[in-house]
């Protein structure tokens, strides 16, 4: 049991450090979390018992295994961002609670958690700003900031690894909700990612030698309806933070590659969507064409990071509610994370760019983002993108990463408050057309992240 000095006014003020500039981040209430977390792979120690109970947190008021609605939200409004807060209190949205996860190794990919323990302090900023590796090459792998100091260091670590994997396919289902709460349009596609650096699975490591100027490859392709099928976008990106990606696009009725303007990352690529470029793992947009990063809160929060891995469906598919047709929101399970950084930055080298600012919550255990709000121009809450996390794996049945259960991103929401017109996406097996989740299979290059590939797909 922890001492009783440790009570929620010493949590608070706690919390307070670190926040708009006043100093160093040092994350962890009673000792330094990252020790703990390196000693004991568990964070608990770390956080008084009123951090690591959502029974505790609430006074009783929710517990484990409670829904959160519009009936008992006020309990939890703190620990929920203003949008979330918004579509339970007035939208139908629920949410079911959980008993909070607090092995680390459920949170992220086990070589990733490998990598950043073995490569914990070697990381550096170079004079443009970039992450470097000691010898000065691009990063090695795994988060390069897991004792993050500062905003940037929080921003840039997860901007360097999306999905955590060296090569991602992630087959999804895409579900347009009209202000009506019903499905407008339905979507298919895969999405692919592919790391030339910081490698820690595939061959060889940590970098492609010929492409340690790169970043990500990272490609779209829709698969139905057939109105849309070969439709498909290619992002390669620059090591350097300072440039923009490269978009290229197939549009079937065109039959050709075209060249997309890439600093016009704020808007949809397909009709209904409400989901942007730029909100891709909230942080779609190298980390240098955005400034001006601040931490701006730290406290606990509410966050759907493990359990959301549907596997009594085949194809992994998930349950809604609320709307009229029952379609409106993806079925979550949340759960009470001791401590979040909230980041917020500005879009600095878009002059045009509809958002003023972004706030991004991340889950301080691991520097994964879970939320992110965006506001307007005029400074108005404007849009949402909310995900969750699992690892795939239950006492019945696993999806295996190699040696190891796969843990990915299961469902999401993009919202757009303003016009109440709301994006679900979600992982499944598989989509239309026989494509299928990989994961760490150097197939997917080949396959997804090509000109040719893209030209293949159209055809």
């Amino acid at each position: 049991m922890h001492i009783k000095r440790f009570d929620r006014s010493f949590t608070r003020r706690r919390f307070l450090q670190g926040v708009g500039g006043a100093g160093a981040l040092s994350t962890g209430v009673l000792t330094p979390l990252w020790s703990v977390l390196a000693a004991d792979g568990d964070g608990s120690r770390a956080y008084p018992d009123h951090l690591l109970s959502l029974e505790s947190y609430t006074r009783g008021a929710i517990s484990d295994g409670d829904t959160i609605d519009a009936n008992n939200v006020e309990h939890v409004k703190a620990l929920l961002d203003p949008i979330r807060y918004e579509q339970i209190a007035t939208m139908g949205r629920r949410l079911q609670t959980r008993k909070a996860t607090t092995a680390l190794e459920e949170l992220s990919p086990m070589e990733y958690l490998q990598a950043t323990l073995a490569h914990q302090g070697q990381a550096r900023f170079d004079e443009l700003g970039n992450v470097r590796a000691p010898d000065g090459g691009p990063w090695i792998g795994g988060n390069p900031f897991p004792d993050p100091k500062n905003a940037i260091e929080v921003f840039a670590g997860h901007t360097l690894s999306w999905g955590r994997h060296d090569a991602s396919l992630y087959a999804a289902r895409e579900f347009d909700v009209g202000r009506d709460g019903e499905v407008k349009y339905r979507y298919e596609n895969v999405w692919a990612e592919y790391a030339p650096v910081g490698r820690l699975v595939l061959e060889p490591q940590p970098a492609l030698p010929d492409a340690t100027d790169l970043l990500r490859y990272q490609s779209v392709i829709f698969t139905a309806p057939n109105d849309f099928k070969g439709t498909s976008f290619l992002n390669i990106w620059p090591y350097d933070q300072n440039q923009f990606p490269d978009l290229k696009g197939y549009i079937p009725a065109f039959k050709r590659i075209r060249t997309f303007p890439t600093n016009q990352r704020f808007e949809p690529l397909i009709p209904g969507s409400s989901l942007y470029l730029s909100d891709a793992w909230a942080a779609g947009d190298p980390f240098l064409t955005w400034g001006d990063y601040q931490i701006v809160h730290r406290g606990p929060a509410l966050a759907a990071l493990a359990g959301n891995w549907n596997a009594e469906h085949d194809n992994w598919e998930h349950g809604t509610h609320g709307g009229k047709a029952e379609a409106r929101w993806w079925d979550m399970s949340v759960e009470l994370v001791p401590e979040a950084i909230v980041v917020e930055a500005r879009p600095v080298a878009y002059p045009r760019a509809p958002i003023s600012k972004k706030a991004v919550w991340f889950d301080a255990r691991t520097l994964l983002p879970f939320v992110m709000v965006s506001y307007d121009r005029q400074g108005k809450v404007f849009r949402s993108f909310d995900g969750a996390y699992s690892r795939y794996a239950t006492e019945n049945r696993k999806v295996m990463d190699g040696a190891h259960p796969y843990w990915s991103w299961t469902h999401l929401h993009a919202h757009n408050i303003q016009t109440n017109e709301i994006t679900r996406i979600e992982q499944v097996a598989k989509v239309r057309g026989g494509h299928k989740m990989l994961v760490n299979d150097e197939a997917v290059y080949n396959r997804y992240l090509t000109t040719t590939a893209l030209r293949r797909f159209g055809n």
